[in-house]
């Protein structure tokens, strides 16, 4: 597959030209970094001094609080906290270049049993920018204990530069010299790394991870070998370490492995398009909601931005009630002008239900566009971390492509389903049985799923996640969507129930 790439450049005066990163605390409690047109648009409304900034001008239905340095649901009303923070600093060293003829490239060699105190190396230089020939690395140093340095400069091999004023070759050793870098494979050099790299560690030395250490290509281990020789010799407390695993799936689970869900009849379920009731008008409809109101309140309809003793401001199709009546929902209390509620209820799915616009209360029964699909749920004999104690409920969603209908965003034009089937993870435990009990309510009201623009690849008339989150990583949390996650269950319970779907819906269901 060829995907065409681009470079972006950034105004020195912007965030990212600023090394200011701004990042928001996922379901692991760990942070994850905004897109960068996002964190230029935040810190732009920061430096402004402004109370907050909403998200929704590029696409993103969130609002940021910058007195609470929090981020705001605006469809759920979720909380999240946000944090600004300077990236971390460049640490530069040089490094020459491919060593030819009269080269001098550093060369190991085994530490004596009672090594002279030698001065130490000169630390490497720190600037914003690295010229030809220079190898960058970003990390956050810390200095070494003295105990700590000790023990590195007892365990780890020393390191001498061929021709080193204060260093003669075979110093400790009447051996000749090893061979100098240049002529090191890169077997070689991976078993320097990795062996430097474990004395760092027993030493109690932070780690930084490097990706692909053991990649196919041979400059990755080579670069990552060189980088951990020259920083070691500079007394500098990182060491080189393979970075965690992504764990997507369980082990393998034979049929016979395979447990149904006490309690939940059946272990699949299909959905088809369900026709919107028939029969009944908009008006007659939301007259179930409505109360009318005789004397209109001094304010704005938050729906045409016009004041409630005026006409509506809708300019749409005109709907069969007049632009000046108002009427008052009957659990929230929030005021309308009808003409405004009609013409919402034509432009939405047509259900007969309605959701109040300001404050999100949900008025009968809400069902969503989801596309026709499969979902499977059963018990496998493995734990989830965190969840030692109970097996994991495997749920498996399958949604072939098609095209759309009219309850979609482009009727008659063909959507994508990219990624399926999906795996999602519950804990086998009570609550976890709960929340996909809940879950198969969602999925027969077609909430779990919508037809509309991925926000992780950006493509178009495809099928999306619909504001209820699911984990798909079985053994890690590299991404925020795995375990350990002591909120996760709290959390989707409150995304389920701003769709609608509580304890009582099960009751709905039943009936």
């Amino acid at each position: 597959t060829i995907r065409p790439v681009r470079r972006s450049y950034y105004d020195p005066s912007s965030a990212p030209g600023k090394g200011i990163v701004w990042e928001w605390e996922n379901d692991s409690g760990t942070w994850t970094p905004y897109d960068m047109d996002v964190g230029i648009t935040i810190q732009r409304a920061y430096e402004k001094q402004h109370p907050w900034v909403d998200l929704s001008a590029i696409g993103f239905c969130y609002v940021i609080d910058f007195a609470t340095m929090g981020q705001i649901n605006r469809q759920t009303q979720r909380k999240r906290r946000v944090r600004r923070r300077l990236d971390m600093c460049l640490l530069v060293m040089s490094v020459k270049a491919a060593a030819g003829p009269g080269t001098a490239a550093p060369q190991p060699r085994k530490a004596a049993p009672a090594p002279p105190a030698a001065p130490k190396p000169p630390l490497p230089a720190v600037g914003p920018k690295a010229p030809d020939g220079v190898a960058v690395v970003r990390g956050s140093l810390k200095p070494l204990a003295a105990q700590g340095g000790r023990r590195q400069a007892a365990s780890t091999p020393a390191l001498s530069s061929a021709g080193a004023s204060g260093s003669p070759p075979g110093v400790g050793s009447g051996k000749a010299a090893r061979p100098g870098l240049s002529t090191l494979n890169r077997s070689h050099l991976q078993r320097l790394a990795i062996a430097q790299s474990r004395v760092l560690i027993a030493s109690g030395v932070p780690t930084v991870p490097v990706k692909n250490l053991t990649g196919s290509s041979p400059v990755n281990p080579a670069l990552a070998g060189i980088t951990g020789i020259l920083m070691s010799a500079a007394g500098l407390p990182v060491c080189l370490t393979r970075p965690p695993k992504l764990v997507l799936h369980p082990p393998p689970v034979s049929k016979s492995e395979i447990q149904s869900i006490p309690g939940i009849s059946h272990s699949c379920r299909k959905t088809t398009k369900k026709q919107a009731k028939k029969g009944k008008t908009p008006e007659e409809v939301l007259k179930k909601y409505l109360q009318k109101v005789r004397h209109p309140p001094d304010e704005d309809c938050t729906i045409c931005m016009e004041r409630l003793s005026a006409p509506s401001g809708y300019k749409g199709p005109q709907p069969a009630v007049k632009p000046d009546l108002v009427g008052k929902l009957i659990k929230c209390s929030h005021v309308f002008h009808l003409h405004c509620l009609v013409a919402m209820y034509n432009n939405g799915n047509k259900d007969g239900s309605l959701q109040c616009p300001t404050c999100k209360t949900i008025y009968g029964v809400k069902t969503g566009t989801q596309p026709p699909g499969k979902m499977e749920y059963h018990i496998i004999p493995h734990a989830l971390p965190g969840h030692a104690d109970c097996k994991t409920i495997r749920i498996i969603y399958n949604i072939p492509p098609g095209v759309q209908g009219p309850e979609h965003p482009n009727p008659g034009k063909s959507f994508t389903a990219r990624g399926f089937p999906r795996h999602c993870y519950l804990p086998d435990s009570e609550k976890g049985r709960k929340v996909l009990k809940l879950l198969l309510v969602a999925w027969d009201r077609r909430l779990i799923f919508a037809i509309g623009t991925s926000s992780t690849t950006g493509e178009s008339d495809t099928v999306i996640w619909n504001e209820i989150h699911h984990k798909t990583e079985f053994g890690s949390n590299l991404t925020g969507h795995g375990y350990p996650d002591i909120n996760y269950l709290d959390n989707v319970l409150a995304e389920l129930a701003a769709q609608g779907i509580t304890e009582e819906s099960l009751a709905q269901e039943k009936d």
